[in-house]
């Protein structure tokens, strides 16, 4: 059955395309033909120390690739293939696997452990392979085996680790791995290797520690292992080790008392002396510490309205903590202001001082400001740089009363440093500048530190910054950014900005324009700027200036169709400006059709916008569909009724973007801009129905589309009923089915899953949406179409109202779902509503007493509804 592919994998890696395109298309046959064989050919050459080093690489690529994908349905198809494999061969696979841990070969080893480990993935959990972990003990246990072994081993214990969860092994197992993993650290047993290959394999085990760290005894060796490990003289090896305390911090918080003397000492010997890497890991040991402490406080605040009992370590440690961090932001780098996404001491020192400060609040300023007042002035630009920085990161977390004084009397100075010959301090003072004006600017709250007689100077500077060198032109823009959006909502105080438009538009467009700039970064930044900017204004006032950035806009839409396009950078940059322009047209269009006096602006040009909206639709970029399609959606809003006129040539277009699985982004969008076109439309939408529901029916079935575009699909039913009303009747027995489908599941998803608990609550609003717009559109004439379906949705809510982790949102559309089949069914669901009279009523009036106005107008009204119901 093994077949000697030695040959094949060679020539697969060979130079001439034409060999290595046959040798790829000869495996690929292999692999369709007979899976089994193949699988095994490929543990064979992994396996065998005569065959060369090439081909033994690719041998364990290729058996893992066979084994998992990142894409989640391709991943469940490679594991059913496995599983339908022969138990003989596949232990014989495995049996091959485990013999290459033996290897001579270094690279077959960690190849092989990578491989052990997917299997393990895939079997582990089912109980399929026992022995795994005995065997692999047994290698660490006995004197005569190697010490490459004894890394592959340990090396293939923390990949395993990582691919199962803590509750696939035994507490005796997990005792055992412990055990052998914590001595293949000890500096007397084991040389450099090993104990590296010890001290990754404990960071991926420390989930399963679980138990071990509830005992004093073990957790004292656990931690007293990893501590002297973190003195290591190998840099490698003292790295892995603080990566293990950054790990600890946060999965065991709470026992770490006891330690904390020694971690301080070992953290702050490595930021003040040890290696980059090293210092790295000490720096973020207390980022985590400080995640946990901010985490622990907003939930006891969202609990019970005070903070919550923690260990306090951050406060204790103030007076040690703070300087060390500050000592970190004079170790800059010359260019790290040309690169936002370089990471070093003065970055990592920064990003922690920002969390102590949101972590202790005012108790921070006093031990920041004599490093600000003292450096801010010197003639070393790291000093100044330094102080701005670590100003800059106190702003989130102390109050602004404590705050409010220091800023303004800093705002001139640093307005003046926008102007420094150092061009990391402009950037640096740019940041912190967008930081004050994030934090302590908040008009519509009543405080800023901008007054009518600064604002004028510090707008000045902003624009006038925008033309200096690209990466303070984009801080700049971040800068007017929360300049504009702090009078959100502000009243008659968001005049302040209107005189100004026409200025603010023609520097952030220049900005967008320059020449100079190597990556899109300020352009998406300037543009941002500008929507943001356009989306605070005040209307009606601001309506002309506005309305004139609309043909420019278009204007340079248009040109961008004409650019000639040589290769596929010039067609991604075309791509990035034409989705960046139709994301300001569809902030504008927003704008101005939010209110019924302007509204007719964009009515006059709607016709010359779909036009260029549809010839972007020509463009192959996925994010040039996903903003034209919203900017249509906005559209769509704006023109009500007459987008019934667009809609044969703008269809073929949406059905593309209906049954773009790939690009899943693209398809949620377009269900989401089918619900602005059912409202627009209303019942002219029909003609286009029939096709619209077969895709969204189509999405709901598939596999392979991403999980996170089905709870909008079943919203959009919700939609679509509320458009066409009585005429959904056909499509009732597809649409039922469907949504009670996923109510089931979503009873089923695993409640310890975050990601998993937030897409069920996604899920259940949804399926309720579906239900109101159902019940809402055929009220009028058919709602006994819906009374067979009012006892499950009945059920769905009272499950879900017993449900702690249901989210308000889920709530709030559970509650007017109740109300919708109260209301359209009436009498003939009063049966129902008597045998659960009593909870809904506490479930009603409970919600009547919450904070929240807009679940307080539901239930009251939904609450009438029901009396209505039962009275009738």
């Amino acid at each position: 059955m093994v077949m000697d592919i030695t040959n094949y994998l060679l020539a697969a890696q060979a130079a001439d395309a034409k060999v290595r395109t046959e040798a790829e298309t000869s495996l690929k046959q292999f692999q369709e033909q007979n899976l089994p064989a193949f699988i095994l050919s490929l543990a064979a050459e992994l396996s065998n120390n005569d065959k060369p080093v090439e081909s033994r690489r690719l041998a364990g690529i290729v058996l893992k690739n066979s084994l998992d994908a990142k894409d989640s349905s391709k991943k469940e198809h490679l594991v059913q293939q496995w599983m339908a494999i022969d138990v003989n061969v596949k232990s014989q696979v495995k049996n091959m696997l485990l013999r290459t841990l033996e290897s001579q070969s270094p690279e077959a080893r960690h190849t092989s452990a990578q491989v052990i480990a997917k299997v393990a993935g895939i079997e582990v959990p089912q109980k399929l392979w026992p022995e795994l972990i005995g065997a692999l003990l047994t290698n660490m246990t006995q004197q005569d085996k190697s010490a490459g072994l004894k890394q592959a081993t340990l090396e293939t214990l923390g990949y395993v680790c990582e691919e199962i969860s803590h509750q696939d092994l035994v507490q005796d197992e997990v005792n055992s791995v412990l055990t052998a993993v914590v001595q293949g650290m000890n500096l007397v047993e084991h040389g450099p290797e090993v104990r590296l290959a010890a001290t990754k394999a404990l960071y991926n085990a420390l989930d399963f520690a679980q138990t071990n760290f509830e005992n004093e005894m073990e957790r004292n060796y656990i931690m007293k292992m990893v501590c002297e490990t973190a003195l290591a003289k190998e840099t490698e090896i003292r790295q892995a080790a603080f990566e293990c305390l950054v790990s600890i911090a946060s999965t065991y918080y709470e026992v770490l008392e006891p330690y904390m003397p020694t971690l301080f000492e070992l953290t702050s010997n490595a930021v003040r002396n040890d290696e980059e890497a090293v210092a790295l890991q000490a720096i973020e040991f207390w980022s985590s510490i400080c995640d946990e402490e901010i985490e622990l406080q907003e939930y006891e605040a969202g609990e019970t309205g005070d903070s919550a009992p923690h260990s306090s370590f951050i406060e204790k440690a103030l007076s040690s903590l703070v300087p060390m961090l500050l000592e970190t932001l004079l170790k800059q780098e010359e260019d790290q202001d040309q690169d936002d996404s370089i990471w070093n001491i003065s970055m990592a020192g920064g990003t922690c001082l920002g969390l102590v400060a949101r972590t202790v609040g005012d108790a921070v300023v006093p031990f920041v400001m004599p490093f600000v007042e003292e450096n801010i002035s010197k003639t070393d630009w790291r000093a100044r740089e330094a102080a701005t920085f670590a100003f800059g990161s106190i702003l989130e977390g102390p109050s602004i009363a404590k705050l409010s004084q220091l800023v303004v009397a800093g705002l001139d100075f640093l307005l003046t440093a926008m102007k420094d010959q150092n061009n990391h301090v402009k950037d640096t003072t740019a940041w912190t500048l967008s930081r004050i004006f994030e934090f302590m600017h908040s008009p519509a709250g009543g405080f800023s530190v901008i007054s009518p007689a600064n604002f004028q100077k510090i707008l000045a500077v902003l624009l006038e910054s925008t033309k200096d060198s690209p990466n303070v032109a984009e801080k700049a823009c971040g800068a007017i950014y929360y300049l504009a959006q702090g009078y959100e909502d502000a009243g008659a105080v968001s005049s302040v900005l209107t005189p100004y438009l026409e200025a603010i538009f023609s520097y952030l467009i220049s900005a967008a324009d320059r020449s100079d700039v190597g990556d899109t970064k300020l352009r998406t930044a300037a543009y941002e700027t500008l929507n943001e900017v356009v989306r605070c204004s005040n209307i009606p006032e601001a309506t002309n200036i506005i309305a004139q950035l609309l043909p420019a806009v278009m204007n340079k839409l248009s040109q961008t169709m004409d650019t000639p396009i040589q290769s596929s950078d010039d067609r991604e940059k075309q791509g990035d400006l034409q989705a960046l322009l139709c994301g300001v047209m569809q902030v504008i269009t927003q704008k101005l059709s939010s209110n019924d006096e302007t509204k007719s602006l964009v009515l006059q040009v709607a016709d010359q916008i779909m036009v260029l909206l549809l010839k972007v639709f020509a463009c192959r970029s996925s994010t040039v569909h996903e903003e034209a399609m919203l900017a249509i959606g906005a559209l769509a809003y704006a023109c009500g009724t007459q987008f019934e006129k667009y809609m044969p040539e703008f269809y073929k277009y949406l059905e593309i973007g209906l049954q773009n699985f790939e690009e899943y982004q693209v398809c949620a969008i377009s269900v989401g801009v089918v619900g602005d076109i059912c409202r627009a439309l209303d019942e002219k939408v029909l003609p286009y129905c029939d096709g619209i529901m077969t895709l969204l029916l189509k999405d709901l079935s598939s596999g392979e589309l991403h999980r996170s575009v089905k709870p909008p699909i079943f919203s959009c039913f919700g939609d679509i009923a509320l458009a066409i009303g009585a005429d959904f009747q056909k499509y009732l027995p597809y649409a039922i089915p469907m949504m009670q489908t996923a109510s089931a599941l979503c009873a089923q998803l695993d409640a310890n899953d975050e990601e998993l608990l937030d897409y069920g609550n996604q899920l259940r609003r949804s399926i309720f949406e579906a239900y109101s717009g159902l019940l809402q559109g055929f009220k009028n004439s058919k709602s006994d179409l819906m009374a067979p379906h009012a006892a499950h949705l009945l059920q769905f809510i009272d499950l879900v109202v017993k449900d702690a982790n249901r989210d308000e949102a889920v709530l709030k559309a559970g509650v007017a779902a109740l109300g919708d089949v109260a209301d359209a069914l009436g009498p003939s669901i009063k049966p129902l509503l008597m045998e659960r009279q009593t909870q809904y009523g506490a479930l009603l009036n409970g919600c009547m007493e919450s904070g929240d106005e807009q679940l307080k107008e539901t239930s009251e009204w939904a609450l009438g509804m029901v009396r209505r119901a039962l009275m009738s």
